[in-house]
């Protein structure tokens, strides 16, 4: 899938995160900027932050990307490595991460994720609790929106992350 209105399409949602005076905020992010790494990163710099901003989106039902921004530092967590062969969001995170796209991907190939587990450690979220829920992702089947949702939920905003993306409470 390489037209840009297709990837853009297969937006489920995305959200800027930051902390401002102690208390979270949930921005809808306009899906045109989930076109790489690069123009999620320089869009996340427009919001303030306790910490920095974060970007949450959810792709295609099938994987999602977390790109935080705290002053030059950028950190990415891809779910699947194996969206890259499709997507260019996911493909630009691994050029990000230094990694080589994965070979081709046969259908039953074991998806894993790439990038920074710690990525909200700061926040509460370790990244050995990142790595379990991640883990129960590809075993229970769990989409990427109810992901997303209990990663917001161990770091404190699981009600306005769910209020911005239009989910309903667990």
């Amino acid at each position: 899938m390489s037209d840009q209105l297709e990837q853009i399409e297969g937006v489920d949602f995305a959200v800027a995160m930051y902390r401002e005076d102690g208390a979270w905020v949930v921005r809808e992010l306009a899906h045109d900027l989930l076109t790489d790494v690069e123009t999620l990163t320089h869009a996340l710099h427009r919001f303030p932050g306790d910490g920095g901003a974060i970007a949450m989106a959810a792709i295609d039902e099938d994987f999602f990307v977390i790109v935080r921004v705290t002053g030059a530092a950028t950190r990415v967590l891809l779910s699947d490595v194996t969206a890259a062969d499709e997507w260019e969001l996911a493909a630009s995170a691994l050029d990000v991460l230094g990694l080589p796209l994965p070979e081709e991907v046969e259908e039953e190939e074991e998806a894993d994720p790439a990038g920074d587990l710690g990525i909200l450690a700061d926040f509460g979220m370790s990244a050995v609790e990142m790595g379990m829920l991640l883990d129960d992702m590809f075993e229970d089947d769990l989409y990427p929106d109810e992901t997303l949702s209990e990663i917001a939920r161990a770091i404190g905003c699981g009600e306005a992350f769910d209020d911005a993306v239009g989910l309903m409470p667990a």
